[in-house]
């Protein structure tokens, strides 16, 4: 339970606000490097956030879940991994354009 406290507080911090400053900070600068950066993060991110909501029902129990989510996260944000660029351009962006049509009519 403390575990699951901690690291839920350290996501929120981590995965939410210092990336919301960073993403502020990119759109003033008008830095269209760091603004694209920033995007990947937040659509990778999305994906994650949805997913955590089941993980967490059937992986809790699994030794250092949480620490592993938090280590994630980190590995998301840290320019030097470029773990949010890697997600986004090897899994999301493929799969995205190819069911781009598909994904527009279900909204619709």
């Amino acid at each position: 339970m403390f575990s699951q406290l901690v690291s839920r507080i350290i996501i929120l911090v981590l995965g939410n606000l210092y990336p919301a400053y960073a993403s502020f900070k990119a759109v003033k600068s008008k830095n269209a490097r760091e603004y694209a950066r920033w995007m990947m993060y937040w659509i990778v991110f999305a994906i994650f956030a949805v997913l955590e909501n089941f993980t967490d029902i059937f992986l809790s129990w699994f030794p250092f879940y949480y620490e592993l989510k938090i280590l994630f996260v980190v590995w998301l944000l840290l320019p030097t991994f470029k773990g949010s660029s890697f997600i986004f351009r090897q899994l999301l962006h493929p799969y995205l354009v190819k069911n781009e049509q598909e994904i527009d009519q279900y909204i619709e």
